[in-house]
């Protein structure tokens, strides 16, 4: 069966958008609604890296994730959190990884990101200390607005007592502004899981981490 001219109309623009150094697209009519319906079924985001450009979904899904090497085998219980790769660490990965132009920017949200674990425990009423566990990570996709340089989702889990035998852990993600997504998990095993799955669902919009459990933060 061939194509409908809509979806010959939608798969031209993904092309136009993959080929344009700047995920530019015309504002013609035509153009713009299919620009629409790509928007809409989650295959195309809003640049990151330029203003009033594109990104599509097939591009960032070749792109890597970045978290702590050893996290899978800490939240497994196999390796003591003080042996946990650093927020800053994978940071840098995640920045060395970026086309040269756009590592500057990246560095420039450094402080807000690795320092997003203090923010965490005072928005949830507890003192301004940092977190006994906390571990960053990085996945491609976008939120209600732009991600981080490279269209970047930044992310942690994190554990809300001081023993990790106790307490809730805690699932954020964030784009570069207020948009937020939380899920909770009542045990590490449970943490586990659900770090994985959101890992292997990337790229994704925050709004799509529903079918996963989460929130609006």
């Amino acid at each position: 069966m061939l194509p409908s001219p809509l979806a010959q109309m939608d798969n031209t623009v993904l092309e136009l958008i993959e080929h344009s150094p700047v995920g530019a697209v015309p504002h013609t009519p035509a153009w713009q609604d299919a620009l629409a319906r790509l928007c809409a079924s989650h295959q195309v985001y809003a640049s990151a890296d330029h203003k009033g450009g594109y990104v599509t979904v097939r591009s960032l899904a070749g792109l890597p994730s970045f978290y702590a090497h050893n996290l899978e085998a800490f939240l497994a219980g196999t390796v003591e959190e003080g042996a946990l790769e650093p927020d800053a660490e994978i940071f840098g990965r995640y920045v060395v990884s970026l086309p040269e132009a756009l590592r500057e920017k990246a560095e420039e949200c450094r402080a807000l990101v690795v320092a997003r674990r203090i923010h965490h425990r005072a928005r949830h009423g507890a003192e301004a200390v940092h977190d006994p566990v906390h571990s960053l990570f990085l996945v491609p996709g976008a939120g209600p607005n732009p991600g981080l340089p490279g269209n970047y989702l930044h992310g942690s889990v994190f554990q809300t007592a001081d023993d990790v035998s106790t307490g809730v852990w805690r699932v954020y993600l964030h784009d570069r502004d207020d948009g937020a997504a939380l899920c909770e998990a009542p045990s590490r095993a449970e943490a586990l899981t659900l770090v994985h799955d959101v890992l292997e669902s990337a790229p994704f919009q925050l709004d799509e981490l529903e079918a996963l459990g989460f929130r609006s933060g």
